[in-house]
């Protein structure tokens, strides 16, 4: 917003947040104060696609080393499930939905936190990131939106080339063609080399796969909405919240869980310990960082737990990594 000419005084008037908070890379702002803010920047804006440009500015290089490895992905279907699954987590203020049929990906955007006026501004810069990540590999996209817009259609494709718009639809979401890949091009060649080539298992998938053979199919559906409301917050999820989300007792929700072969604990851990490995792996995250998005109070707590799933330290799994990606890039 400086850059379009919009002090921080301004952007912060009446939010509650002091100019301290904003350079405090640890402080927590609570999402009242986020969608104010975000209102007040949809407000001060003279151009209506500042979200959307915003959006794109995190790209691969802003979302770390787990931006370098989306690339790696074999398949566009893949990949495009990988950036729903990363952004659900690190950007958890509207959560998403991803479709998948034939050649082609929808994302669908759900604004759970009820952001009001804010919602259209959001809304592009979560379309402006997932554009700016998966147009790597993507020829094409079309985006939807359920508000209007004062530009013409050529406006917005001057910001991603390739794509088509419709405002006034019915929901506000993109859609990716998965046909082939483009052409890699430098920058994306120096991605590949940033990144070796990974096959990363998702853990907790695997367990609700194998739980999927057990239990009638209401405990299988309810462990399946149960598993994709700790996916969305995997640091603050517990029994209790869960069950009030999915509008069900905490005894009725444990119940289900079981006749399906599994339990909330086993299943939080397997989502946590999947997580944990990819921030390990793939991004620069510190270990306090990582600690703090998986709900643990301290690195010391997290290091505990992450060895007695694993027999190893998240240090000597983070230098392991380091140690082979300087061989394949000595090689």
């Amino acid at each position: 917003m400086q850059s379009k000419g919009v002090s921080q005084e301004a952007l912060l008037n009446n939010t509650g947040i002091g100019l301290a908070t904003i350079d405090d890379a640890d402080a927590f702002l609570p999402v009242s104060q986020i969608v104010k803010m975000l209102e007040n920047a949809q407000w001060l804006a003279t151009d209506e696609r500042a979200g959307f440009q915003f959006g794109q500015k995190l790209d691969l290089i802003a979302h770390g080393l787990f931006g370098y490895v989306l690339l790696s992905r074999e398949s566009n279907a893949k990949l495009v499930e990988m950036v729903v699954q990363h952004l659900r987590v690190c950007l958890p203020l509207i959560d998403m939905e991803c479709t998948v049929t034939g050649t082609q990906a929808k994302i669908r955007l759900k604004d759970n936190w009820n952001t009001g006026t804010a919602r259209p501004f959001l809304t592009k810069v979560y379309l402006g990131s997932i554009y700016s990540i998966a147009s790597q590999v993507s020829h094409a996209a079309s985006f939807e939106f359920d508000y209007d817009s004062a530009l013409g259609e050529a406006d917005w494709q001057a910001l991603a080339p390739d794509s088509s718009w419709q405002f006034n639809g019915q929901h506000n979401q993109i859609t990716l063609s998965l046909v082939g890949r483009k052409p890699q091009d430098d920058n994306t060649r120096v991605a590949y080399s940033l990144a070796r080539e990974k096959h990363i298992e998702n853990d907790g998938e695997s367990a609700v796969a194998d739980d999927a053979e057990c239990g009638s199919p209401e405990s299988r559906e309810i462990a399946a909405q149960a598993r994709e409301q700790i996916l969305k917050q995997p640091g603050k999820a517990t029994l209790e919240r869960t069950a009030k989300q999915l509008g069900m007792s905490s005894r009725y929700l444990r119940q289900h869980l079981a006749a399906a072969g599994t339990s909330f604990r086993k299943m939080r851990q397997d989502i946590r310990h999947s997580y944990a490995d990819l921030y390990l792996i793939d991004t620069p995250l510190s270990l306090m960082d990582i600690a703090l998005k998986l709900g643990f109070s301290d690195q010391a707590s997290f290091t505990k737990a992450y060895r007695s799933w694993t027999g190893n330290t998240p240090g000597d799994v983070r230098r392991r990594g380091r140690d082979a990606t300087a061989r394949d890039e000595a090689e």
